[in-house]
């Protein structure tokens, strides 16, 4: 694969991806503020702060490089919203499951793509290499910041909800095959 087909790649589902994590967070946000769960609600609204971030700094990078955003867009909005608002209407518990799931997939994706750009860095020309060392380095400051909000889920209980891991792997199943069809459509 050409290397700007790769970056293209890279960019547009970690776009797709920070956009879900947004309104995962923004369904989680709703259903708290109805639940009256405050607590919760505060430790949310960090991590999507967070998240903000990460996806500004794709949206940027969108814009920057061309690249067309993934058609799926639409749809992975409503179903991030959706998943959001009902693990946190079922329970405080039932929203960190899903948020140790998500975070644990864009972990390994996250650790995937820093690999792919170490090859990409060793063997482009001297003047790009400055371009992708940059993209990498920002994925693993967010990969960090991933991980640290799968810890905050996990010290929340994410383990004590009842269906614990059936409902972890729905929602990892559901993130890689999103993964999968952001990455080309």
């Amino acid at each position: 694969m050409p290397i700007t087909k790769k970056i293209s790649e890279i960019i547009r589902v970690d776009h797709a991806g920070e956009m879900g994590a947004k309104v995962i967070y923004d369904g989680q946000i709703l259903a708290l503020k109805l639940k009256k769960d405050f607590k919760t609600l505060k430790i949310v609204e960090e991590m999507k702060a967070q998240e903000i971030e990460h996806f500004n700094f794709f949206d940027e990078k969108i814009k920057q490089k061309k690249v067309r955003p993934t058609l799926m867009q639409p749809i992975w909005g409503v179903g991030g919203f959706a998943l959001g608002f009902l693990t946190a209407l079922i329970d405080k518990k039932s929203a960190m499951v899903c948020t140790t799931a998500v975070e644990e997939v864009i972990d390994e994706h996250y650790q995937e793509q820093i690999k792919e750009l170490d090859f990409i860095i060793e063997n482009i020309d001297e003047n790009c290499r400055e371009e992708f060392k940059n993209l990498q380095q920002n994925i693993k400051n967010f990969r960090d910041e991933e991980i640290h909000h799968r810890d905050v889920a996990y010290d929340n209980e994410a383990r004590d909800f009842v269906a614990y891991k059936p409902l972890s792997n729905f929602i990892k199943f559901a993130t890689k095959t999103a993964i999968i069809i952001s990455k080309k459509i």
